[in-house]
C-alpha cells in the first residue's frame, strides 16, 4: 500500500496550486465586478457599540477563528463613518496572521470591505500595507547600537512577515493594482526590491525565502517539480538512479495557459530575473564570508599552537563570524530550493592541513615572503610584522627642505661616520659592562636573598637613582582650549594644537601615520618640545594608545633625533623613579604598567637602545620581589618575544630568562606572581611543536571518499553505482570504508542525502547485507545522541536524522522504525517516558529545543507519505504528544516556532496545535484511552481478576514488567480504562484450560497446540472411519446434514428434555423420492450413545468458540501487537499536571 502512494504524491503540490489559483480567480471576479446591487445603508446596523466591537476584533486578530464573526459584521453594519480606523486595525490584526487559513480568512474579508467601499477604504489601505512592509530608514538605523539593530530587525520580520503574504493575494484577487486592467506584481515587485536593495546586513533575506515558499508560481512562473521521492514497489533496485540522472531532462510541465495567468507574463520574468540577480550577490557573499571563516580558523589555529590557547577575543569574533556564516548559508540553501538554482561551490577547506604546517607557504593566503610563517619569527602575526616594521619615509611625503635634509657633503660624511663610530664603541662599552654584572649576577645568584640583590648592588642602584632628576608624573593638562567650531586654525601653534588634540583618537596605522606627515609640516624646536611633552603624560588609563604613539616616535626619530632621545630618557627617568618607590604599589600600578608598555613598544620600534631595555630587566631581575616580578611579567609579554628572538640580544636574554626561571624555582613566590611569570615566559617563548601529521589514507578508501564526496550528483549517480559494484567486496578493509562512508552522512553536501540513500537502495540488490548494517548504524547514532546529547554534534544528528527518512522513502526499513525513532526522541531520558512541563532532564532540558528540530527535519523528509490507513492514525497520536511536549518547553525561539508551523502544514495542513500545556494533557490523554480501547485492552474491577490476568500473561509480555513493579502498580490504581466492568460476553465464553491472552488474542504456545490438536483430529478421524459403529455414524451425519434451525431447536428440546425426564431426542432423517422427513427418537440420557454425542457437541462449541476468537482477532493482531508497547510506556496513566 505504501508503494501505491507515489502516484497522488507526484501532483499533490501541483493540485493545491490549481485549486488556491481556482479560488484566486473566483475571488477577483467578484472584486473586480461592477457591485450592481448594492445593500441599502437604511436597512444596515449604525450601532455604535457594534461598530466599536468589530474594530476591536479586527484590531486583535483578522485570523481564520475570527472570520466568521468579522465577515457578519461587514455584511450587516454601516461602517462609513469608520472605514479609516478599520484600515488601521486591519493591518494591526494582520501580524498575527500565521497559518495559511488565517491570510485567506484575511483576503476575503478585506475582499468584501474592498466590495462595498472601492473608493473610500481601499486607497487609504492599500498605503497603509505598503508604509508597514517598507523598509526601516538609514538615519533611525544609524541611531541604535548593533544589539538593538539587531533586535529591531528580528521584530519588523516577525511582523512584516504576515503582511507580505496578505499583499502577495490582494494583489492576486484585484484590490492592489499597478493600473487599472492589470495585476499587482509590480507592486510586490517594488516592495521586495526596496527590501533587498537597502539591506547589507541581508536582514530581510527571511522575508524573500517566505514569499518565495507560497508565491514562486504565480509571480515568478516556477512550477515545482513533478516527480516525487516516494519509491514505487514496481522499481528494481540498481534501475533507480537511471530514471533520477534523467528526470531533469524532462523539463517542468506547464499547467495553466498564459490567459490563466494572474501575473501579466513580463511582470513575472522581470520579477524572476530580479530574485536570480539577487541570489547571485548571496552566493558571492556566502563564498567570501566562507573564505574569512577559513581564514580566520587558520589564525586561531597558529594562535592555539604558538601559545596553547585562544584569546577570548579571537574566540568570540570567531563564533560570531561561525553564526553569521551559518544563517547565510542556511538561507542561500533556502534561496537554492525554491529558485531551483545550484548552490556556488565553496572552496574545499584544504586550509586545514596547511593551516596546521607552520612554516610552510602552500595554502597560505597571505604573502609568501613573510617570517611571520615561521615558528621562530619574532612577531605573532603577520598583522604586527606590518605594523611595527613597515614604517613610511617622510622624505616620501615631506620635501627634505622642510625636514632639513640637505644635500650630504663630504664633511658632513665624515662627521656622520664619526658619531657612527663614536655611538657603536659606547654601545659596546655599555653591553660589556652589563655581561660582566650579568656575570656576577649568575655567581652570586645561589645564595642571594629572598630579594636577590647584593649589598653592593643596593649601594650602586642607590647612586644611580640619587644621582637622577626626580620627575613628577601627572596627567596631561589643556595646553589650550577647544577650538572654536566657527574658526578653523591659522597659525602653526593653532595647527599644532589642533593635530595634538586628534592625536588620542588615531587608534589606527593609517591615522597615526598621517598625524606624522601633518607634524612634519609643523616641525620646529618650539613644536618638538610641546609633542615630547604630550607624549611623556599620557593617561595612565589609555594604555592602547602607546603602540600607535610609539610608531608616531618611530616614524618621526630618523629625522628628528631628540625626539626619541627625549622621550627615552624621560621614561627612564620614570623607571628609576618608580623603583625608588616601589614600596607603594597600589598608588602607582597603573603609572608602572604605562611606563613598561611604552618602553616594550619603543623597543619593538628599535627606539629604546638594546643595551637599555636589557637593564631594565636586569635591575628587576635583581631585585626578584614585589612589584618587579610584575614589571619582569609585562615585560616579558610586550617584548620578550621580540628581545629572545632578535640576533643582537637572543643570547644575552635566554641567559637572563634562565636566571629567572631558576630564581623563580628556588623562591617561594604566591599563586598568582607564579602564574604570571609562568604565562609571560610560555608566551615569549611557546614550546616548539612539530606540525600535525596528515592522516594517510591508502589509495582505494581516497577513491571511495572521492566517488561519494565529490563526484556524486543526480547525472552522476549511475556512474558512481557501476564503480562501487566493480570494488572487491570480499576485502575487509574496502568494505570497512564504505560502511564509514554511507553511515557519516554529515560529511556530504545535505543536498546530496537523499542521493546516498538512493545508493543505498540500488546496492541492496546486490548487497543486502551492507543495506542492512547500514540502517542499524544510523539507528545506533541516533540512539547515542539521544544519550550524549553534545551541542557539537547537533549538525550530524539533524545530518542522520534526514539519512533515515531518506531510507524509509526509498523502501529499507518499515514505517514502524520511524514512528518508534519518532516516539524514543520525545520520550527519552524523561521518567517513565512521559515529559513534564519544565521539568529539568540532563539531556533534554527545557531550553533545549533541538529534539523538535529533529521531529521536523523527520516530518519534513517523510511525513508526507504517512496520510493514510493506520499510519495517518499513527502519525496523528504522535503529533497530539508532539504538541504536549512542545508545552512541556519553554517558549520556543522565532526560528523554530516557523520550522514547526511549515513541518505540521505539510502532513496535516488543517491540524490546530492546542493553545496550552493544560488542552494539550487532555488531547493526549483522549489518545490514550482510544489506542488502549481499540486494542481491546479492559480492566478487571476485582483484586482476584487482576492476578488472575498477570498469571495468565504469557511470556511474551515480560518486557512491561521491566518498567519496574512499582510503575505497574501506580498505573493499574490509576488507570481510567481498568475502572470500566468488564464484558459481559466474557462470562458466557467456554474456554479452555489453555487459555489464550485475553486482550490480544491466542500466543504462539496456544497457537502451536491448536494446530497440534487440529492435525491429530483430522489423522484420527481418517483413520478409524472405518471402525465407526452405525449410531455414532448415524450421529454424526445427523449433526452434519441437519439445518441449523432445525438442530439449534434439536440441542434445546434436548436440553429440556435430559432436566425434565431424563431422556434424550434424536431425530432421524428420513427421505422418500425427493422429500425428506424427520421424527424424534427418545434415547436414555445414561446410554452410551447420549454420552457420546453430547460430549461431542461441547467440545465443538468450545472449538467454534476459539475459532471466532481467532478470526475475530486476526486483523487486529498486529496492530494490538504495536500497542503493547504503548501500554508499556503509558501503563494506562493520565498526565496530570502538578501545581
Amino acid at each position: 500500500m505504501e508503494a501505491n502512494q507515489s502516484a497522488p504524491q507526484a501532483a499533490a503540490k501541483l493540485d493545491d496550486e490549481m485549486v488556491r489559483h481556482a479560488k484566486r480567480v473566483k475571488l477577483k471576479e467578484l472584486n473586480t465586478a461592477l457591485a450592481s446591487n448594492q445593500q441599502e445603508t437604511a436597512k444596515l446596523d449604525s450601532s455604535l457599540k457594534r461598530h466599536t466591537a468589530l474594530i476591536k476584533r479586527v484590531r486583535q486578530s483578522m485570523g481564520s477563528d475570527n472570520r466568521e464573526q468579522i465577515q457578519k459584521d461587514i455584511d450587516t453594519l454601516t461602517l462609513e463613518k469608520y472605514t479609516d480606523e478599520i484600515g488601521g486595525a486591519v493591518v494591526e490584526g494582520l501580524s498575527r496572521c500565521k497559518t495559511e487559513r488565517d491570510v485567506w480568512g484575511a483576503v476575503e474579508a478585506i475582499s468584501s470591505l474592498h466590495r462595498r467601499f472601492p473608493k473610500s477604504f481601499t486607497p487609504g489601505f492599500v498605503g497603509l500595507l505598503s508604509s508597514a512592509i517598507s523598509p526601516p530608514s538609514k538615519s533611525y538605523l544609524s541611531t541604535l547600537a548593533p544589539e538593538q539593530r539587531e533586535k529591531e530587525d528580528t521584530s519588523r520580520i516577525v511582523r512584516q512577515r504576515p503582511i507580505i503574504r496578505v499583499c502577495a493575494e490582494l494583489a492576486l484577487v484585484g484590490i492592489i493594482q499597478d493600473s487599472p486592467g492589470r495585476s499587482g506584481g509590480e507592486f510586490m515587485m517594488k516592495a521586495i526590491r526596496d527590501l533587498l536593495s537597502n539591506d547589507p546586513t541581508l536582514s530581510s533575506l527571511p522575508l524573500l525565502t517566505t514569499f518565495l515558499k507560497s508565491y514562486s508560481r504565480p509571480y515568478l512562473g516556477i512550477v515545482p517539480p513533478t516527480s516525487t521521492k516516494q519509491v514505487s514497489a514496481d522499481s528494481e533496485p540498481g534501475t533507480l538512479s537511471d530514471s533520477v540522472a534523467n528526470s531533469d531532462a524532462n523539463g517542468i510541465a506547464q499547467v495553466l495557459n498564459e490567459d490563466q495567468e494572474l501575473v501579466e507574463q513580463e511582470t513575472r520574468e522581470r520579477f524572476k530575473k530580479m530574485c536570480e540577480g539577487y541570489f547571485e550577490s548571496v552566493s558571492k557573499k556566502l563564498v567570501i564570508e566562507h573564505k574569512r571563516l577559513q581564514e580566520q580558523d587558520r589564525r586561531n589555529h597558529e594562535a592555539y599552537i604558538r601559545s596553547g590557547e585562544i584569546f577570548e577575543d579571537r574566540q568570540q569574533n570567531y563564533e560570531k563570524m561561525t553564526k553569521n556564516y551559518e544563517k547565510l548559508l542556511a538561507s542561500c540553501q533556502s534561496l537554492s530550493e525554491l529558485l531551483y538554482l545550484p548552490l556556488p561551490s565553496l572552496p574545499a577547506s584544504t586550509q586545514k592541513t596547511d593551516s596546521i604546517q607552520i612554516g610552510t607557504n602552500q595554502g597560505s593566503l597571505l604573502n609568501e615572503s613573510d617570517d611571520a610563517l615561521t615558528p621562530g619569527s619574532k612577531w605573532v602575526d603577520e598583522e604586527e610584522r606590518r605594523f611595527f616594521e613597515d614604517i613610511p619615509d617622510l622624505r616620501e611625503f615631506v620635501p627634505a627642505s622642510v625636514l632639513g635634509v640637505d644635500a650630504p657633503t663630504q664633511s658632513d660624511d665624515s662627521n656622520k661616520k664619526e658619531e657612527e663610530k663614536d655611538r657603536v664603541e659606547r654601545e659596546k662599552e655599555e653591553v660589556r659592562k652589563l655581561e660582566e654584572e650579568l656575570k656576577n649576577l649568575e655567581i652570586e645568584g645561589a645564595d642571594s636573598t629572598v630579594n636577590g640583590a647584593t649589598v653592593e648592588a643596593d649601594a650602586e642602584e642607590d647612586d644611580i637613582i640619587t644621582s637622577a632628576p626626580t620627575p613628577t608624573p601627572g596627567t596631561p593638562k589643556a595646553t589650550t582650549p577647544p577650538l572654536s567650531p566657527q574658526l578653523a586654525p591659522q597659525g602653526p601653534s593653532q595647527l599644532l594644537t589642533a593635530l595634538l588634540a586628534k592625536l588620542p583618537d588615531a587608534v589606527s596605522r593609517t591615522l597615526i601615520d598621517q598625524a606624522a606627515v601633518d607634524f612634519a609640516f609643523l616641525n620646529s624646536k618650539a613644536a618638538r618640545k610641546r609633542l615630547i611633552k604630550f607624549m611623556t603624560q599620557v593617561p595612565k588609563n589609555r594604555s592602547d594608545l602607546l603602540p600607535h604613539y610609539s610608531r608616531l616616535i618611530a616614524i618621526l626619530n630618523p629625522y628628528m633625533s631628540d625626539i626619541g632621545t627625549e622621550i627615552v630618557a624621560s621614561l627612564d627617568d620614570e623607571f628609576r623613579y618608580l623603583q625608588r618607590k616601589k614600596n607603594v604599589v597600589k598608588e602607582m600600578a597603573e603609572l608602572r604598567m604605562k611606563n613598561i608598555a611604552f618602553l616594550s613598544n619603543l623597543t619593538k620600534f628599535k627606539v629604546v637602545p638594546s643595551y637599555l631595555i636589557l637593564h631594565i630587566f636586569k635591575v628587576c631581575l635583581d631585585d626578584f620581589s614585589g612589584v618587579n616580578i610584575e614589571n619582569l611579567a609585562l615585560l616579558l609579554e610586550n617584548c620578550g618575544r621580540f628581545l629572545l628572538r632578535s640576533e643582537e640580544t637572543r643570547e644575552r636574554f635566554a641567559a637572563m630568562l634562565e636566571l629567572m626561571k631558576r630564581k623563580q624555582s628556588m623562591q617561594h613566590l604566591d599563586q598568582r606572581q607564579s602564574l604570571l611569570l609562568e604565562n609571560a615566559y610560555y608566551q615569549c617563548n611557546p614550546p616548539e611543536r612539530g606540525p600535525r601529521e596528515e592522516k594517510v589514507r591508502p589509495p582505494v578508501e581516497l577513491f571511495i571518499r572521492h566517488l561519494i564526496y565529490d563526484v556524486l550528483s543526480k547525472k552522476a549517480i549511475d556512474k558512481v553505482l557501476k564503480l562501487l559494484r566493480k570494488l572487491d567486496w570480499d576485502d575487509p578493509d574496502v568494505r570497512r570504508v564504505l560502511h564509514k562512508v554511507f553511515t557519516k552522512p554529515w560529511k556530504i553536501r545535505y543536498s546530496n542525502i537523499s542521493l546516498l540513500a538512493m545508493l543505498t537502495y540500488d546496492l541492496q540488490r546486490y548487497r543486502p547485507a551492507f543495506a542492512i548494517s547500514v540502517v542499524d548504524q544510523i539507528l545506533e547514532d541516533i540512539r547515542r545522541g539521544l544519550e550524549q546529547n553534545v551541542y557539537s554534534t547537533n549538525q550530524r544528528r539533524v545530518a542522520t536524522v534526514k539519512f533515515l527518512g531518506e531510507l524509509y522513502i526509498y523502501r529499507l526499513l518499515s514505517s514502524g522504525l520511524i514512528f518508534d525513532t519518532l516516539w524514543s526522541i520525545v520520550t527519552f531520558g524523561h521518567p517513565e517516558g512521559r515529559p513534564m512541563p519544565n521539568q529539568p532532564i540532563p539531556i533534554d532540558m527545557p531550553d533545549d529545543f533541538f529534539r523538535i528540530r529533529l521531529i521536523c527535519v523527520l516530518l519534513d523528509t517523510c511525513g508526507m507519505c504517512f496520510d493514510r490507513g493506520t499510519q495517518k492514525k499513527k502519525l496523528d497520536n504522535l503529533l497530539t504528544f508532539f504538541f504536549y511536549y512542545i508545552h512541556c518547553k519553554e517558549p520556543l525561539p522565532m526560528d523554530v516556532e516557523f520550522m514547526l508551523i511549515d513541518s505540521v502544514e505539510a502532513v496535516r495542513p488543517k491540524l490546530e496545535m492546542p493553545k496550552t500545556v493544560e488542552a494539550a494533557a487532555i488531547a493526549v490523554d483522549e489518545m490514550f484511552n482510544i489506542a488502549l480501547q481499540a486494542a481491546g485492552i479492559v480492566g478487571e474491577s476485582s483484586d482476584e481478576s487482576d492476578e488472575e490476568e498477570q498469571d495468565d500473561r504469557p511470556e511474551d509480555d515480560d518486557r512491561d514488567d521491566e518498567e519496574g513493579e512499582e510503575d505497574q502498580d501506580a498505573g493499574e490504581i490509576e488507570s481510567p480504562i481498568q475502572e470500566r466492568p468488564s464484558s459481559p460476553e466474557d462470562e458466557n465464553v467456554v474456554m479452555s484450560a489453555h487459555t489464550p491472552q485475553e486482550y490480544l488474542g491466542p500466543d504462539d504456545e496456544a497457537e502451536a497446540e491448536f494446530a497440534k490438536e487440529l492435525a491429530k483430529m483430522v489423522t484420527d478421524t481418517s483413520a478409524d472411519s472405518r471402525k465407526v459403529d452405525k449410531k455414532t455414524a448415524l450421529a454424526l451425519w445427523d449433526s452434519a446434514v441437519i439445518p441449523p434451525a432445525m438442530r439449534k431447536k434439536r440441542v434445546d428440546d434436548l436440553e429440556e428434555r435430559d432436566i425434565n425426564d431424563g431422556m434424550t431426542n434424536f431425530v432421524v432423517l428420513t427421505k422418500r423420492g425427493n422429500k425428506q422427513a424427520t421424527r424424534e427418537i427418545a434415547v436414555p440420557s445414561t446410554s452410551a450413545l447420549a454420552v457420546q454425542t453430547r460430549t461431542a457437541q461441547l467440545q465443538d462449541k468450545v472449538e467454534q468458540q476459539q475459532l471466532k476468537q481467532l478470526v475475530l482477532n486476526y486483523e487486529q493482531r498486529e496492530e494490538a501487537e504495536e500497542l503493547k508497547a504503548l501500554e508499556a510506556r503509558s501503563r494506562a496513566v493520565k498526565i496530570r499536571l502538578v501545581g
